[in-house]
Order: structure tokens, then C-alpha cells, then sequence
């Protein structure tokens, strides 16, 4: 599989590094981003660059799209010079984007018609993961197409499951946000307790974080939101694009979601209040906003 090429449209905060994970596993890449210093980064670490998403298509065994919501992805794909116009029989094209999962369904009929397979292959882990190549990728497709890349996907992720058919990986992602959301909500809600309330924000987390109050937001993120540490490994203005993708896709299924409009709002007023290219643990601030204080730590 290292003698195929591979395409990446959108070599932003998480795209550029997975491309330098798929450059040194051997592979050769040719990448595309509206802003060029990205892709001069890989070309100087052995990538080709493109003028356009059609140019990387027609230059790429698979291509592989890393962007911010599902309308550029639809404009990447259906747009003038796009993906669809220089689609081949046999290809793949791997959507990595978080979008939603009716748009995915109705983009994999169109790859289809041009004799191409697509997967929408999400990715949770932020740019440590992306960094690391320790993303959990999360895959709606056909089998026989996913056990075709699955040499590629482990280059940028040591958890790569296949959900379902086409939108299942989508959905799977929007479940993930859902958690990782309700998360750092919940976190941000017991720091301001126990920093109202008069305890050691250290101690509390140490205290805590081996029992059944384990999570990931406790783990990776707690220790830097006392500290008043914000800076993105995942802005907030994703995840609050993340969970409108969740709360439509509850309306279309009628799934109840209570807990997840919630959150959501939060998120809302997140980008309302110019957080929004703050790490999305950062939505502890809106809660210190109500409290009239911060749980933070001295040092």
C-alpha cells in the first residue's frame, strides 16, 4: 500500500500533521489548503503541492479531506475543479472531516456514480492525536473499501473501528462529541464547586480521578483548565459546530437529547463571548462568567 499516493485536501491544525504521519510512513502525498504555508511545511518534508482539490484527485490513489464543517466539504467535493470532476473508477476518497451524516450519505451516492467508494472516517483525539498518530478514527462504509485503507488509517490513529455503512462513522463522531461535550461540562461545574466551596483543586483532582469520575476531560484537560491553560487542542467553535450536527441529527432520528441541548447553549455562548478559539475545555469560562469567580490555582 506505501507505493499508492495519497491526497489531502485541508492540511489545517489536525490535517497537517496526519499527512506528515502518512509521509513518514512511507507513503508518498500530494496536499492542497487554501492557506499555502501548510503545504509548503509538507513539501518540505517530501509532500507535493496542488493548485486544487480536482488536481490532488487526478494525482492521488486516495484522497483523503480534513476541513471544517460539511460546507466545505460539499464545496471541496462538488465545487468547480472539485473532487467529484476528477474522480476515476476504483478510487477512494476518505472523508476525515466531522459533518453531517445526512450530507455524507448523499455525497458517497455522487462518489458512487463516478465509479469511486467513499468512507466518512471522523477523528477524535485533537492535535496531540493527530500529532502523535494516536487518533481513534471512527469509519461508515463498505467493508471490502475499509479493509482496502486500513494500512493507511493506522499511520493516523491507533483505534480505527468500522460503525456501519455509509453516515455511520458520522454518527459515531457526533455520540463521541456528545460525551466529550456533557464532559467538560460536567468537570467545569464540580472545579467551581470545589474552588467555591474551599478544597484543593489539586488534591480534588487527584482524589478523583482513579475512581468512577475517571474520564478523559478529568485526565487530559482538568490540569491545564486550573491553570487557566486555554490554548486550543480543539477550538470550541468545532465542537459547538460538532453538536448542532448532533442536535439535528436527534431531531431527524427523534432521539431525546436533554443533556446535549444543554450543552450545546453553552457552546453557543462560547462563540458568542469570543471564546470560540479557545480549547473546548475552555467552557468552564462561561460558568466562572455566572459564578463571578475562577476555579483556578495559585502558582
Amino acid at each position: 500500500m506505501t507505493s499508492k499516493s495519497i491526497g489531502f485536501i485541508g492540511t489545517g491544525i489536525m490535517g497537517k500533521p496526519m499527512a506528515e504521519n502518512v509521509l513518514d510512513a512511507g507513503y508518498s502525498v500530494i496536499a492542497y489548503n487554501r492557506s499555502q504555508e501548510p503545504v509548503k511545511q509538507l513539501v518540505d518534508k517530501g509532500a507535493r503541492a496542488a493548485t486544487s482539490p480536482a488536481e490532488v484527485t487526478r494525482n492521488s490513489d486516495v484522497v483523503v479531506t480534513v476541513l471544517p464543517d460539511t460546507d466545505a466539504v460539499t464545496s471541496v467535493v462538488r465545487g468547480d475543479d472539485g473532487v467529484l470532476q476528477a474522480l476515476n473508477d476504483g478510487q477512494i476518497y476518505i472523508d476525515m472531516s466531522t459533518i453531517s451524516p445526512a450530507a455524507t450519505e448523499r455525497l458517497s451516492d455522487d462518489v458512487e456514480q463516478e465509479g469511486a467508494e467513499m468512507l466518512d472516517a471522523p477523528i477524535s483525539g485533537g492535535e496531540e492525536g493527530a500529532i502523535d498518530g494516536t487518533l481513534s478514527i471512527m469509519v461508515g462504509g463498505r467493508e471490502d473499501t475499509f479493509n482496502a485503507v486500513c494500512d493507511l488509517l493506522e499511520a493516523m490513529g491507533d483505534t480505527i473501528t468500522r460503525c456501519g455503512d455509509s453516515g455511520a462513522g458520522q454518527v459515531t463522531k457526533a455520540a463521541n462529541q456528545i460525551i466529550v461535550g456533557c464532559q467538560h461540562q460536567a468537570v467545569a461545574e464540580a472545579l467551581l464547586l470545589a474552588k467555591q466551596g474551599g478544597a484543593d483543586l489539586e488534591r480534588v483532582l487527584e482524589a478523583i480521578s482513579g475512581g468512577a469520575a475517571a474520564c478523559w476531560s478529568l485526565d487530559a484537560r482538568a490540569p491545564r483548565v486550573i491553570r487557566g491553560n486555554f490554548a486550543p487542542g480543539f477550538f470550541s467553535s468545532y465542537h459547538y459546530k460538532d453538536l448542532r450536527i448532533a442536535m439535528d441529527a436527534g431531531e431527524e432520528y427523534g432521539t431525546p437529547m436533554p443533556a446535549t441541548g444543554i450543552v450545546h447553549e453553552m457552546y453557543k455562548s462560547m462563540e458568542q463571548k469570543g471564546y470560540g478559539q479557545d480549547d473546548h475545555s475552555g467552557v468552564i469560562q462561561i460558568i466562572e462568567d455566572l459564578a463571578g469567580e475562577k476555579a483556578r490555582i495559585d502558582e
